[in-house]
């Protein structure tokens, strides 16, 4: 079910536009007509902190963002680095011990509440999808539900950005199969390679094999196929 509805969302997002540059823009701006929050901003993420604001919905967003990268601590920087969410529903009760700097600027900025979804495939830090309200309150159980789909559609946007190829292509194989996510994080650490290329290899052993994509990464996680031997990587 989840799977499913993270294709719809990105479907949705992608809509008959032909402007993959703005879909990042376009999915952050659904999530916000989709849940009770007042703005979303996307970031990439690498193992040393925020690395850029891919979209963000409006000037509080932006200051969200770039109060994270600027200070290297807040919500999206604990949800890159624990691969756990990180709920904070009433930043002025609880984010002033836990991210003194950014609390102060993330206050100042009207921002009240902030929920941070990380973005990744496998143990790989791809980004982080941060929603953010304007007062304070949770998400119900439904809603977090939602809002872990635009996590699921946001990761795939970014893993596409970065192989330069549209998100649709190929949505169907990364969607449906859990399996694909984590050989490709896998692939990466093997083949000492990007995600993107990672991907890459990935689909050019299963197509130079004529086997699904899901079964040949089904064999990197079981260890029988690795990318970090050259004899066995194609």
């Amino acid at each position: 079910m989840a799977a499913k509805r993270a294709a719809e969302i990105l479907r949705a997002a992608w809509g008959d536009s032909s402007d993959v540059d703005g879909l990042p823009g376009r999915l952050a701006a659904a999530c916000v007509r989709s849940l009770p929050v007042t703005g979303v901003g996307m970031a990439l993420m690498t193992e040393e902190g925020p690395a850029g604001i891919v979209a963000a919905t409006d000037g509080a967003a932006i200051e969200l963002e770039q109060l994270q990268f600027t200070l290297g601590e807040g919500p999206c920087v604990d949800a890159s680095e624990t691969g756990r969410p990180v709920l904070q529903p009433d930043l002025a009760r609880t984010a002033p011990l836990r991210w003194p700097a950014f609390a102060h600027g993330a206050l100042e900025a009207g921002i009240r509440a902030v929920f941070a979804f990380p973005l990744r495939v496998g143990a790989i830090r791809i980004g982080v999808l941060d929603l953010y309200r304007d007062r304070a309150g949770t998400l119900s159980p439904d809603e977090l539900s939602q809002a872990l789909s635009f996590a699921d559609a946001a990761t795939l946007v970014l893993l596409h950005a970065q192989a330069g190829s549209p998100a649709t292509e190929s949505f169907h194989e990364l969607d449906e199969r859990a399996e694909v996510h984590q050989a490709t994080g896998v692939i990466a650490v093997q083949a000492e390679v990007g995600l993107a290329e990672a991907l890459v290899l990935l689909r050019a052993r299963a197509f130079a094999e004529s086997r699904p994509v899901g079964d040949v990464a089904q064999e990197v996680l079981s260890g029988a196929v690795d990318f970090g031997n050259a004899d066995d990587s194609g």
